[in-house]
């Protein structure tokens, strides 16, 4: 499974559930394919909803069902779920405060070269701004599993943004440390600590293993649960640490290292630097290429604590 794209774990999930519970519905917006989401609307037809490209109607219609006593599982690109449908989420979605789980498919720059218009690097932001939204950004197939179960239990809206392909797995299939809303600590350390989410998790873990080869102690906290923020792991780290470097997928403003940083500043304020993409239309690749240009892997993470505790 370490192979397995979180997308296609997330129609797993929900394909083993719906085997019993037919009130799971998933709607897509002409992206079944790219959401991995067709095997979904072959063996269960009567649960599923094509909206076609039209991502306001399938925020709107999942909302309409989810108060019908139905769980809707709305899944369109993040760049155009988090933009085009931005009201009918702020609305429909959370101020109704409908059953309605968005799953943002192909976050970040998983787009690569289709460039700015289908990367979503505002997303945390945005949707995070709302209220009564939550926002989770899982970092493999295992956690992803673990937190779509977990989400099925509830009736809360929430955002779940999710890459395009297959990523190397941070845990171990049945070793993988999961609470609901809470970050999990990768691996421990005193010297500095790098809070990251999402596909920043792996480089981030390598970075903590790289400066240990140095005699650098690194702390590693997986944030998957971007909002509501694990305030308190956040608290607990800094007061152990002399310095924290945030790691997101995401443009500088807003979003992971913006909350850390807010956290931290009234709690207990040590040097915080977010490591991010630019605050600029990003380059054009595919997604190591583009992390590769900005330093977003373990090498450019570890230069970033070695500066800081310079």
């Amino acid at each position: 499974m370490g192979n397995t794209a979180n997308k296609q774990m997330i129609c797993e999930v929900l394909m083993e559930a719906a085997k019993t519970d037919k009130n799971i519905v998933a709607l897509c917006s002409d992206s079944r394919g790219s959401g991995s989401f067709t095997p979904f609307a072959q063996n269960y037809p009567e649960q599923f909803v094509e909206t076609g490209i039209a991502e306001q109607n399938l925020v709107s219609i999942a909302a309409g069902l989810a108060k019908c006593g139905k769980k809707a599982y709305a899944v369109s690109p993040a760049c155009f779920l988090s933009t085009r449908s931005y009201e009918q989420c702020k609305i429909d979605v959370a101020y109704s405060d409908t059953n309605v789980k968005l799953i943002g498919i192909s976050g970040g720059v998983s787009y690569g070269a289709l460039g700015m218009s289908h990367h979503s690097a505002q997303d945390i932001a945005a949707l995070s701004a709302i209220p009564n939204m939550r926002v989770y950004i899982p970092s493999d197939a295992y956690q992803t599993e673990a937190l779509t179960k977990a989400l099925l239990k509830d009736e809360k809206p929430a955002y779940i943004r999710v890459g395009r392909n297959a990523v190397d797995p941070v845990y171990e299939e049945g070793n993988v440390p999961f609470e609901m809303d809470h970050a999990t600590v990768v691996c421990d350390g005193s010297d500095a600590a790098i809070v990251a989410c999402g596909e920043m998790v792996k480089p981030a873990k390598d970075a903590a293993k790289l400066l240990g080869q140095e005699g650098i102690s690194v702390r590693v906290l997986d944030m998957y649960c971007v909002k509501p923020l694990d305030r308190e792991a956040v608290i607990e780290t800094a007061k152990n640490v002399k310095a924290i470097v945030t790691v997101e997928e995401h443009a500088p403003f807003g979003g992971l290292g913006s909350m850390v940083a807010q956290v931290v500043g009234e709690h207990c304020p040590k040097k915080v630097v977010n490591l991010s993409l630019p605050d600029a239309p990003v380059i054009t690749g595919t997604s190591k290429e583009v992390f590769d240009h900005y330093g977003l892997n373990a090498e450019g993470i570890a230069a970033k604590v070695r500066e800081i505790l310079d």
